[in-house]
């Protein structure tokens, strides 16, 4: 147990994973990193991206929104407003998005203060197309 490394992904919804993994990359907003067994214990926050982990020697994909991020020596606990697994993303529902955000995007100058929101909601669905076709 102790060489165990439980990953548990969590939204304000749902328990989306929790199990053994060997490993976990993630999207922190400092850069992407990675977690192994017996990392050293840390808090980041995790930035619009897309995360993997591996688990019985098979990489599985999940886009992220932000949150934050909590790693001990045997747990990673990974808290976000919303995770996706590749193959149960929508990509027509995420190509709209992306089209909608782009058009928003364009109509707005960069003082608005929904630039930022839409900035946002278009890197969100670039993230779930690219994390898409990887399932």
């Amino acid at each position: 147990m102790a060489d165990d490394l439980i990953l548990e992904i969590v939204t304000p919804e749902k328990m989306v994973f929790s199990e053994k993994v060997e490993e976990v990359t993630l999207p922190g907003t400092e850069g992407e990193f990675g977690v192994l067994r017996g990392h050293a214990s840390l808090l980041s926050s995790i930035e619009i991206g897309e995360m993997n982990l591996t688990r019985e020697g098979k990489k599985s994909f999940y886009a992220l929104n932000t949150g934050y991020v909590e790693v001990t020596s045997g747990k990673v606990t990974v808290l976000v407003e919303s995770a996706e697994r590749s193959d149960m993303i929508d990509k027509d529902r995420a190509q709209r998005a992306k089209d909608l955000a782009e058009n928003n995007l364009a109509r707005i100058a960069k003082e608005d203060a929904d630039f930022e929101v839409m900035r946002a909601a278009l890197l969100r669905a670039i993230t779930r197309l690219k994390v898409a076709d990887r399932s």
